[in-house]
């Protein structure tokens, strides 16, 4: 899981997995002990009460061990008889290390078992060993074995064990129990974990949201909801909504000073086209100075441009760019522009189509403002289409928004310029530099976009180097109350 959410369910139901096994673990190990004890005990008790009714019976009858001409020597039939009945594994081992008897429990034993107990007996000691032992996959013993000497001659240790199934509680149930219910718990938990972990981060959701929508760079005045938690989500709102401040007033400046600006070089500038055009006009300038003087009014005019554009845009950053809205008919517009299309296109061979709906397109609008986003698309689309290719204007009508449609066959943008088109003094390539045959200041585009977007609508731009771009324009019927 990718989210934070995710992860923190996925790291919780770990964490209880681990603290799961690691308590039915310690159970089972604290379980298991008094009941291995018990076992012990019991092993003892048996061991003690062979030990004493064989010292008891050698000192009654004598010798205990009975040998016969060519058969293995046996315990005394007697004293077997009393060890019948005994529900546990009882071997008592001669002196050559050979059996001589076998309770009824462990005579129905398989041999390989039978040889195991047998091995183990071998191994006794004066002071007695205490042990497990696996008999086979599905039998396991706790054992006891003892070397004797009051036996008699012929009688060397004795062995008794019992089954771990004899245990008064099964620890193994335990572990088995939880491999059943373990799952169920963590399926649960998992459910748990989750839902509190959505609601602990629903405050973070929220404020993301808020963020999100604070971020478009017009609504830096508004603040985040601070929780009365005092945790860590209300000290993060708190940060942000200082941020915030900080931010607002460092663009309320920056946009004060761009404005500002703007607005005092507009009058230097026309003082210095005014000039200029009256030398140009004037009978007694030189004629080698023209050349320089023309050039220099060109100048002035790309500065003008780009200082009302600047002043558009810091105006439109502080919401002080109303719209004058009017109802028109848009294929108006369109006309005009292709008609202003046509006359760039004429020098350089460019032809420009244009289509549009038989019937009137009514959209209430801003007539000054779609003017100049048709102008700045239409301009672009000739511009930077080479001579031969084409630029189509097409206007089309829907039942609830209207589309402006302007492609050329020019060189393109490269698919790493495209995120960037619409950013303010962007060139996408050398090509479109400001000194260069294709001359611009590299607003018009962020200002078709503000356009577009204070009608309520949208620009998108599709481009292959070499193949053409493609702009699109949707406004929406309603655009005029955006």
């Amino acid at each position: 899981m990718r989210g934070i959410r995710g992860r923190l369910t996925v790291s919780f139901t770990i964490a209880l997995l681990l603290a799961l096994g690691g308590f039915g673990g310690a159970l089972y190990y604290e379980l298991k002990q008094p009941s291995v004890i018990e076992l012990d005990e019991r092993t003892a008790l048996e061991m003690k009460f062979a030990l004493n009714w064989l010292q008891g019976s050698y000192r009654l009858v004598g010798p205990l061990v009975v040998a016969r001409d060519s058969m293995p020597p046996t315990l005394n039939a007697g004293i077997s008889a009393a060890f019948e009945s005994s529900r546990d594994y009882l071997v008592i081992i001669g002196e050559r290390q050979q059996p001589l008897f076998l309770s009824e429990a462990a005579r129905n034993l398989e041999f390989g078992a039978i040889d195991r107990l047998l091995s183990e007996a071998g191994r006794a000691t004066v002071a007695g060993r205490t042990g497990s032992l696996e008999l086979d996959p599905a039998l396991s013993v706790r054992y006891r074995v003892t070397l004797t000497d009051s036996a008699g001659p012929g009688v060397a240790s004795v062995l008794v064990a019992t089954p771990l199934d004899n245990l008064t509680f099964d620890p193994a149930l335990i572990l088995r129990a939880m491999g059943v219910v373990a799952p169920l718990v963590i399926l649960l938990a998992a459910m748990l974990g989750y839902w509190l972990a959505g609601r602990a981060l629903a405050p973070v959701e929220s404020i993301t949201d808020e963020v999100d929508a604070i971020t478009d760079g017009r609504s830096l005045h508004r603040r985040l909801a601070v929780p009365l938690s005092a945790d860590e989500i209300s000290r993060l709102a708190l940060t942000l909504n200082r941020m915030f401040a900080r931010l607002e007033q460092s663009f309320g400046s920056l946009h004060r000073f761009t404005a500002d600006a703007s607005h005092e070089l507009k009058t230097p500038l026309m003082v210095l086209r005014a000039g200029v055009e009256r030398a140009l006009t004037h009978p007694g300038t030189p004629p080698d100075a023209i050349g320089a003087l023309d050039e220099t009014l060109e100048q002035i005019n790309q500065m003008s441009e780009m200082v009302d554009n600047l002043l558009t845009l810091a105006r439109a950053d502080e919401g002080r760019a109303p719209l004058a809205v009017e109802p028109c008919d848009l294929r108006d517009l369109v006309a005009e522009a292709s008609e202003t299309a046509g006359m760039l296109a004429e020098g350089g061979d460019v032809l420009v189509t244009t289509r549009m709906p038989d019937h009137p397109v009514p959209l209430p609008v801003d007539r000054h403002r779609i003017r100049e986003l048709l102008l700045n698309l239409i301009t672009n689309a000739v511009k930077y289409t080479p001579p031969g290719g084409r630029v189509d204007l097409e206007l089309a009508d829907a039942a609830t928004d209207v589309t402006v449609v302007v492609r050329d066959s020019g060189i393109g943008i490269a698919p790493g310029d495209l995120p960037h088109i619409f950013d303010r003094f962007w060139r996408a390539d050398p090509a479109r530099s400001r000194t260069g045959d294709r001359p611009g200041v590299g607003l018009g585009l962020s200002i078709t976009k503000w356009i577009a977007e204070a009608h309520g609508g949208s620009i998108t731009v599709q481009s292959r180097p070499g193949r053409g771009t493609l702009f699109t324009v949707t406004l929406p019927r309603t655009a005029g109350q955006a």
